[in-house]
């Protein structure tokens, strides 16, 4: 990997039309395609099937160092050996993370808004009315 890389992984996803039948097979087809992705992820890595169902269900995030220590990568490019890295923590996006981050900026109060003042507007609601 480029050691500017990042890799995410995270769990299938589709778009289905059609009554609860349709949504089952849907459902199914999905289920289906993680179980292959997660053979596949296996077999590079050789992490456990939890584990990796785990971390597809989280949608997680890695730096090339990480990746490489959970076996997703061979190697990062431009570097002598894999024992020379340091992984540090690796994993660095959590949708849960993320969510609240955002949630933290939200101003806790509404900020008045400039424009006309809600009594000019009733005022002149009523005049129309009259």
């Amino acid at each position: 990997m480029s050691p500017v890389s990042m890799l995410m992984i995270h769990n299938p996803s589709t778009i289905a039309i059609g009554d609860s039948e349709e949504m089952l097979r849907a459902k199914a087809l999905l289920d289906e395609v993680k179980e292959s992705i997660i053979n596949a992820y296996e077999l590079k890595s050789g992490l456990s099937r939890v584990k990796l169902s785990h971390l597809m269900d989280a949608e997680s995030w890695m730096n090339a160092k990480k990746a490489v220590e959970l076996g997703f990568a061979d190697k990062i490019l431009f570097t002598e050996s894999k024992e020379s890295m340091d992984t540090g923590q690796g994993l660095i996006f959590s949708r849960a993370a993320v969510t609240n981050s955002l949630l933290r900026k939200l101003p806790d109060t509404v900020s008045a808004r400039a424009g006309t003042p809600i009594e000019s507007l009733l005022k002149r609601l009523s005049l129309i009315s009259h």
